[in-house]
């Protein structure tokens, strides 16, 4: 397998000291199990070791992994090399929270081969901190950035988010033009998305919290993308933009282009170019599971011993269907010719070129940023 189609690693930490009210991803605040997580986690990666024996981008992600002291960091970073390959320049990324890192700290990661930070900034008002349920101030979040360059991370990821209700457009600017003045890497801008089960819809629920309308995040979308273009960076995947094509988040274009990937971890989803699989959103069940397996590769192969929730095997239509939706949410779109099958994609194309969601390029059918505004439905014309 060329370095091009390596498959990626992700680690998810379930982890949070806080939950914030907005957030579905699965993670807890009890730390007790931390330990029991780390060695569950080893025997986790030693089940598929064989299927992913080497890799070239690895990512950590919750949660927040930066919750884990430094001995556990550290462990887990040692297991990963003792079981997977991981080629010369990889890009190993870690999420952080900004006033979980200090100088010491961001040494520490660097020194465990971390080469690129993702901080969850998301704003840089203190008033849209409080109301998203951060734990961080702007300041501690200036703060953070300061010390990341200082201690030698030269690829930085900006996590923030728009579209909060209240919100004046200007104050959303505003967040943007400071935060291009520490010249990150990358900047990844999400519109505020209230997702069922949280604190957040069950305020909607009540009346309490009037979501962002469709018509106004539209508009701060298209505002967003030309705002940042304007300023040297390109908007190259639905909501993530960098600095220079060497700067595209390498890890998440293996989501995007097919590219198989293994996610360890409670929640964590696999997928190995056919088969997706995905672990159950619980770490007690993750430990008992995989815990109760040690001292033994045959048990732990056996699915009493895997801590799964679901799999699924992808169909050639199914494979195609996600290739074509995951290829329109970026700006190197999808290859014509394989389109060339589909009488109605092909009548189609002409239709929303006229509309100017996508163009054409040699062989490329390609998403505008009105395009990947409405990347969701646009697979839907082909």
């Amino acid at each position: 397998m060329s370095a091009l189609t390596l498959p990626g690693l992700y680690i998810h930490v379930p982890f949070c000291r806080t939950k914030c009210p907005y957030c579905d991803f699965y993670s807890c605040a009890d730390l007790q199990l931390v330990n029991k997580f780390a060695a569950a986690l080893e025997q986790e990666l030693l089940l598929y070791c064989t299927s992913f024996p080497a890799i070239d981008t690895v990512y950590l992600g919750g949660g927040t992994p930066t919750v884990l002291p430094d001995n556990v960091l550290a462990a887990l970073m040692t297991m990963m090399h003792k079981h997977i390959a991981v080629v010369p320049d990889s890009e190993i990324t870690i999420e952080a929270n900004p006033n979980d890192v200090n100088p010491e700290r961001l040494t520490n990661l660097r020194s465990l081969g971390f080469n690129r930070l993702s901080l969850g900034v998301q704003s840089f008002d203190d008033k849209v901190l409080r109301f998203l349920g951060r734990r961080h101030t702007a300041d501690e979040a200036r703060l953070a950035i300061k010390q990341a360059r200082l201690a030698g991370f030269d690829n930085i990821s900006l996590d923030f988010m728009y579209g909060i209700p209240g919100q004046k457009h200007e104050d959303w600017f505003a967040t943007l033009g400071e935060a291009l003045s520490f010249s990150p890497e990358h900047l990844s801008c999400y519109q505020l998305t209230i997702k069922e089960e949280t604190p957040f819809f069950a305020r909607v629920e009540k009346g309490e919290i009037e979501p962002c309308a469709d018509e106004e995040q539209a508009e701060l979308f298209m505002a967003t993308s030309a705002f940042l273009e304007e300023n040297g960076y390109s908007h190259y995947e639905v909501s993530n933009f960098c600095r220079a094509e060497n700067f595209e988040a390498r890890h998440n274009r293996k989501y995007w282009e097919h590219v198989p990937y293994l996610g360890v971890g409670p929640s964590a989803h696999s997928f190995d170019g056919r088969r997706r699989w995905w672990n159950a959103k619980s770490v007690e069940e993750y430990v008992e599971k995989l815990l109760r397996g040690m001292g033994s590769a045959e048990k732990t192969h056996h699915a009493d011993f895997l801590p799964l929730e679901g799999c699924e095997e992808l169909t050639n239509d199914q494979l195609r269907s996600e290739a074509l939706m995951l290829g329109l949410r970026t700006r190197r779109g999808i290859a014509l010719d394989s389109l060339l099958d589909n009488q109605a994609a092909m009548k189609n194309i002409e239709k929303i070129q006229a509309e100017g969601l996508v163009t054409i390029a040699g062989n490329r059918v390609r998403p505008t940023t009105r395009g990947m505004l409405l990347a969701d439905s646009l697979a839907a014309f082909f």
